[in-house]
């Protein structure tokens, strides 16, 4: 059998690209909670870091509480998988959190010390303390490992939840920022 061949018409492409807004100042995320199935790296993207075994990935993450919202790891190897530096502790978060996506196109990792925005920075808020003081997220290195946590202006310093604590770094970790 014969098909008639018919020329495939291309789109017309616009003169120029369609302006797209913004994403929000806390990013796109994805919603979680303990009994979530853990979304495909199709949905998370490539994780932005490994955990201290070297092979596991390791997320960022906002934990929901009653009266805040807490930058903190996620860990899919881990029961729970979100842990919260909090209290002193690594805290076992058992419920709702989001997943930040990290996408390198938008977002990019600023050094900094003592609780400082960086000049001319945009952070990705991460969330709030119980009295309305903004959280961001932030890495730091603890071990060798680049461990994601919070950071904000009256912390003086990056928190990270790592080996069942709570460690403060209060000199050159980075905080995370939106692309200018």
């Amino acid at each position: 059998m014969h098909f008639p061949q018919t020329p495939i018409q291309e789109p017309a492409m616009p003169s120029s690209p369609p302006n797209y807004a913004p994403p929000p100042s806390s990013g796109y995320r994805i919603p979680l909670s303990k009994n979530s199935v853990f979304p495909s790296e199709m949905q998370t993207g490539r994780p932005p870091f490994i955990d201290a075994d070297g092979v596991s990935p390791m997320f960022i993450g906002s934990a929901i509480f009653d009266n805040s919202v807490h930058p903190c790891k996620i860990v899919p190897a881990l029961d729970p998988k979100c842990m919260v530096p909090y209290g002193g502790t690594e805290h076992h978060h058992h419920g709702r959190y989001d997943l930040l996506p990290f996408d390198a196109n938008t977002m990019e990792f600023v050094r900094t010390s003592h609780g400082h925005i960086p000049a001319g920075r945009r952070p990705v808020e991460g969330g709030y303390e119980d009295n309305g003081n903004k959280l961001y997220h932030a890495i730091a290195n603890v071990g060798g490992v680049m461990v994601p946590g919070k950071t904000g202006t009256h912390l003086g310093g990056c928190n990270v939840s790592f080996a069942g604590g709570e460690h403060v770094i209060r000199e050159n970790y980075d905080i995370l920022c939106w692309r200018s």
